[in-house]
């Protein structure tokens, strides 16, 4: 790698030009990264499932990591609205006012890489049909992830024509879950994507008010606690991943920005078919066992519950049922930005026989691993994370074993967009570089991130620039780019996206 500081980038290639006009992204980063209130829903119930009411901050018992911890907000939510009953000295929750509608706030999530169009169509006829249910102030955002890009079919609304205007173009939409079960190809790897793309969902349509739930309709998952086969011949249809590999991005997000989620399983029982590895012989498997296990794993580590079997055909109303009685309770987040899981939990220590359900971690993330997930939701997502601002050269890729190639790379940053300190005699600053690689597949090559030093013996002219050379390892074919650069000084986000190959 060779960093070159230069007033002139002289490169005789041509820079690849802008895709058309973008649209920036909502400002989640700074949002993000700098929140430090964890917000906790709490629902109670008793031994029969009924919501328990007027309980005040004092019945309750918040540990981090096992270590008690202040609660710092509280708010009762009854039927949808706040309730001024806390008499414990705590404050409310931000922007939650007694006695005022409490907005919950539904982002549908459509798996099309999975679907199977009768299903998928029957269960947004059934949800089109519940929108009645929800209060006037809820509004709902609708995106469809096809294996290669999530599509905003509606940002949030509370307007019942744009939702159903949405639904009907979600309608319109292809599936291809028949076409995956005949598919050669990786199928953890789909489910990753897929997991993927619903973790940029939630990063990209976390800042609005009120309570946040997402309704994950997928058709696969695999099982986070052990080895299951799918519906597949061959090896590249068995499901070996970890939960923490597979899964923890989602949960992680969602309990960062405050979502809870609740997964749905659109397909229902769905018997298969595999090879007996010891006998070659052909065999019918059922790995509804394995499926449910997942939703189950995605709704129990943010607070949500599985809509399985039954509950399918009535996700949203008992969704909307489900959310509109709670506990919210906020905490300012112990620790510093090191990535670390820190466990919570929910005790009503004098009501032993209530059960309690909320969130049961939050990760306090660091700078570098925040701008890693914002680059690659962004990509996925669409829009430009920060200014479009950046250049990006590619020279004559040259082999790098069976079907991967080394492309040359040359990014030039424009200082006068940087802050840079005077330090031990020099103008320096340390930015985050990172780049994220798709190709027409929606297959990911691996990421490549460093942190670049910028040092200049002198203050910088404007129009200065600075060039970073590297080289991109792809596979051979075109890919789609999203490079972009991290000030830690100000904040600022630089930016380009573009193509690449063959």
């Amino acid at each position: 790698m060779r960093l070159v500081p230069s007033s002139i980038a002289a490169l005789s290639l041509t820079a690849l030009p802008a895709t058309g006009q973008e649209t920036p992204l909502p400002d989640l980063f700074a949002d993000v990264l700098d929140v430090r209130v964890v917000n906790v829903e709490v629902v109670v119930t008793d031994r029969d499932g009924n919501r328990v009411q007027e309980l005040h901050t004092s019945d309750f018992e918040l540990l981090v990591d096992g270590e008690a911890v202040p609660i710092d907000y509280f708010t009762e939510i009854d039927e949808g609205r706040a309730v001024a009953r806390n008499v414990d000295g705590v404050g409310n929750a931000p922007s939650l006012t007694p006695g005022e509608p409490v907005a919950t706030n539904y982002l549908l999530f459509i798996d099309e890489l999975h679907a199977i169009r009768r299903q998928r169509d029957g269960f947004l006829h059934r949800l089109e049909r519940d929108l009645a249910l929800l209060n006037p102030s809820d509004q709902v955002a609708i995106v469809a992830f096809d294996g290669y890009n999530v599509t905003r079919l509606t940002d949030w609304t509370n307007s019942r024509a744009q939702i159903e205007d949405a639904i009907q173009r979600a309608r319109e939409r292809k599936a291809l879950g028949l076409m995956r079960m005949l598919d050669l190809g990786d199928r953890a790897d789909q489910i990753r994507r897929t997991v993927m793309a619903a973790t940029a969902s939630i990063r990209s349509l976390a800042d609005v008010p009120g309570r946040k739930v997402m309704l994950l309709l997928v058709e696969t998952f695999c099982s986070p606690s052990r080895s299951w086969q799918f519906s597949s011949f061959w090896e590249g249809g068995t499901c070996r991943e970890d939960v923490g590999n597979m899964y923890q991005p989602l949960v992680t997000a969602a309990n960062r920005v405050g979502y809870t989620v609740y997964p749905v399983d659109m397909a229902g029982l769905h018997p298969t078919f595999g090879i007996d590895r010891d006998t070659g012989a052909l065999m019918m498997e059922n790995t509804e066992e394995a499926q449910e296990a997942a939703l189950w794993f995605l709704a129990h580590e943010t607070g949500g519950k599985a809509m399985l079997n039954f509950y399918r055909k009535v996700a949203l109303a008992e969704t909307a049922a489900d959310t509109r009685s709670f506990y919210w309770l906020g905490f300012n987040a112990p620790g510093g930005e090191n990535d670390a899981l820190h466990d919570i939990e929910v005790r009503l220590p004098g009501y032993p026989d209530l059960q309690v359900r909320s969130r049961r971690h939050y990760r306090e993330m660091s700078k570098s691993t925040e701008f890693t997930l914002l680059v690659e939701g962004s990509l996925m997502f669409g829009g430009l994370p920060g200014k479009n601002v950046l250049e990006v050269q590619f020279g004559t890729p040259r082999k790098a074993g069976l079907r991967k190639v080394l492309v040359p790379m040359w990014v030039t940053i424009p200082v006068d967009d940087l802050t840079l300190l005077p330090m031990d005699g020099q103008w320096t600053n340390d930015v985050e570089f990172r780049i994220s690689v798709v190709d027409k597949h929606g297959d990911r090559s691996r990421s490549l991130g460093t942190r670049i030093p910028i040092r200049y013996s002198e203050a910088p002219l404007p129009g200065e620039t600075f060039v970073y050379e590297t080289e991109l390892p792809i596979r051979r074919g075109m890919h789609r780019f999203l490079a972009a650069l991290y000030d830690p000084l100000s904040g600022e986000i630089l930016a380009r996206r573009g193509t690449v190959g063959p």
